[in-house]
């Protein structure tokens, strides 16, 4: 099976190597996300006009909307690792699998609160056993699943395999969260921006909502490449390149 893995994959899951790809792909990420993010805040605020149904209360969806495509981007991803993990048995991918599940846990976390706020404005009421937020709801429950199950076992590798069939075994929940405003009859309203058409929404609406989904994926990339470099550390403690890390820590 490994013949089906790239070449620069096969050696980028190699754990020094992507510690080091990581240590430089870090900063440029955390500095990407507070430019794209004070940008995006910026024009979202300011510069955005209010809405002429919802006045100022539509402006958290500049949060609101970011956190929820990041919740299914992040479950897809942590699905996506922990098939790799299993079936290739590559240690990075169980990694990247178990340290995506608190940054979208938080992502979901956050969509909630927002979506609920957002409600209360909108339809008057904080929460309703609606398709979309429903679906939403059980997203954050395998998440905190997928974690609750990797830290309850003693062997970490053991506990990520058995995280991981969990992963894989919700990525059903994934489609359903986005087509459920289209399969079910729904309060939350549908998408109104289409990233391959036109998108029902004003273009000095659209394009912070844009580049606040950007920096959101930059934030995702240099909080992962922190929490995958610690990671690392710890489950690699009695190897060379560790050592020679450690040294190097204490010569400085």
């Amino acid at each position: 099976m490994a013949k089906w893995i790239p070449l620069w994959l096969h050696k980028l899951s190699s754990p020094p190597t992507f510690y080091a790809f990581a240590g430089k792909v870090r900063p440029w990420a955390i500095a990407l996300a507070l430019i794209l993010g004070v940008i995006a805040l910026y024009g979202a605020l300011v510069l955005a006009p209010p809405d002429y149904q919802q006045g100022d209360d539509y402006r958290i969806i500049f949060i609101h909307v970011p956190s929820a495509w990041m919740s299914l981007f992040i479950y897809a991803v942590m699905g996506v690792s922990a098939f790799i993990a299993l079936v290739w048995r590559i240690k990075l991918a169980e990694v990247v699998a178990m340290e995506s599940a608190p940054i979208g846990a938080a992502f979901t976390f956050i969509t909630l609160v927002t979506g609920s706020l957002w409600g209360e404005r909108m339809w008057g009421t904080w929460w309703t056993w609606d398709a979309r937020l429903t679906s939403e709801l059980v997203l954050l429950f395998l998440y905190l699943g997928v974690i609750g199950l990797y830290h309850s076992f003693e062997d970490r590798r053991q506990g990520a395999r058995a995280a991981a069939f969990l992963a894989i075994i919700g990525i059903i929940n994934v489609p359903i969260v986005h087509f459920s405003v289209q399969w079910w009859n729904t309060l939350h309203q549908g998408s109104t921006v289409n990233l391959f058409g036109k998108s029902h929404i004003a273009t000095d609406m659209l394009w912070p909502l844009l580049t606040m989904m950007v920096a959101t994926k930059a934030y995702y990339v240099a909080s992962l490449c922190g929490r995958v470099r610690t990671d690392l550390l710890a489950l690699e403690g009695g190897k060379d390149w560790v050592r020679k890390i450690a040294a190097a820590e204490k010569s400085r």
